[in-house]
């Protein structure tokens, strides 16, 4: 396969190591970041209205956080060697660090809080069902069938420590990510000090977004659509987003003031190789289309179901725009040289190990995981129960 050059580059810079699995990696802990920050907002901060998504959210952080390693392991020649990062750990590598974050988020945050919010729906369903039903139930319950008054209080306050204790963790989670690219001294496309930052709020927007997504489609298969929690969850989505965008055109901002050598080389690679996924899906349609969107819900006195309508296309195209971020940190970084005198291209292929058909395998795996999720620990109180 012949990969057109422009300019000098090095035989090592043609070829780019970094492929759409890595671009999937932050797109999917970031979608982890953004769902549980949601749930914590009825969790810690009391807000109510968003009360009916809090179960659905950390479900849907759940069932991508399981699949979140899997384009790394993928894009590893042996990965059984990722296991080394847990017998010779080293704290100067973020990237091997990633593993007991993972893992701490995994274990110490994401499933001890679902555990203690579905102990007592659980150990009801262990006594209602018989067979194979009742000895699953058993065992999610851990030996545990205390459901009194004072027992589910201990559980409640226990839930509270631990969700706080899961916000920190959250931002260390996929903050982390964007420190791996900021931190990379020798790419001024990357080598930012508001990378990680930027990462982070991008990772609320599109967590809240996809939640959102999730809650109307299944939520509108019974009518039985709370429309003042949408609303209220898409108006902390525009909040988010507004700072997201902000501090993107800050971090644009400080690049064209300084123009250091690099400037005319990554100038000339947005306005050419870059130009339709950076400013036309981006910007334009993933940032700035969904922004004016949510911003009209928030003046005009919009029907209800326009209101959703709306919400849904702004839904869609935040998660459009914030993989194209990714696509463009990630792909983008890779296509000029180190001198800054030569330009390349990426070409994806469709069914090998890091090709389309694996990404949309990969990104289709945690929807799968949550519909059985769901089949598992109904998200939805007896009043509200939805079919799957």
């Amino acid at each position: 396969m012949q990969i057109p050059v422009d300019g000098f580059m090095y035989p090592n810079e043609i070829e780019l190591q970094w492929s759409v699995l890595i671009v999937l990696y932050p797109f999917l802990t970031g979608l982890v970041a953004g769902a549980f920050i949601l749930a914590s907002l009825e969790r810690v901060f009391r807000v109510e209205e968003v009360k009916p998504t809090y179960r659905l959210a950390l479900l849907t952080a759940l069932a991508f956080l399981l699949v979140a390693p899997l384009p790394l392991q993928l894009h590893l020649g042996h990965p059984e060697r990722s296991f080394e990062m847990y017998l010779t750990p080293h704290r100067s590598s973020a990237m091997a660090m990633f593993g007991f974050v993972y893992l701490w988020y995994l274990m110490a945050v994401l499933l001890l809080e679902i555990w203690l919010d579905y102990r007592k729906d659980i150990v009801v369903m262990a006594r209602a069902n018989s067979g194979w039903k009742k000895r699953l139930y058993r065992v999610l319950a851990l030996g545990s069938d205390n459901i009194s008054e004072a027992a589910l209080a201990v559980d409640n306050h226990a839930g509270w420590i631990v969700t706080v204790v899961g916000i920190p963790s959250a931002f260390l989670l996929h903050g982390y990510v964007g420190f791996i690219f900021g931190s990379v001294k020798a790419n001024p496309w990357w080598s930012t000090p508001l990378m990680p930052v930027v990462f982070l709020f991008s990772a609320i927007v599109s967590g809240i977004a996809a939640v959102m997504l999730l809650y109307m489609f299944t939520g509108s298969r019974r009518h039985r659509l709370d429309t003042r929690c949408v609303d209220t969850i898409a108006r902390y989505l525009f909040y988010a987003f507004i700072i997201d965008f902000s501090l993107e055109m800050l971090d644009l901002i400080h690049r064209i003031y300084e123009a250091d050598e690099s400037f005319r080389s990554l100038d000339f690679m947005v306005h050419s190789r870059l130009y339709t996924s950076h400013v036309v899906i981006q910007i334009l349609c993933g940032t700035v289309l969904p922004i004016g969107l949510l911003a009209l819900t928030q003046v005009l006195h919009l029907s209800e179901k326009v209101r959703l309508r709306t919400y849904a296309v702004a839904g869609v195209l935040t998660l459009i725009g914030i993989f194209a971020m990714r696509w463009n940190v990630v792909i983008g970084g890779q296509l000029f040289s180190k001198s800054f005198l030569g330009y390349t291209t990426y070409k994806m292929g469709f069914a090998t190990r890091e090709g389309l058909l694996t990404a949309i395998v990969l990104v289709l795996m945690p929807l799968g995981i949550l519909w059985g999720l769901i089949k598992l620990l109904p998200p939805w109180s007896d009043d509200e129960s939805l079919p799957v």
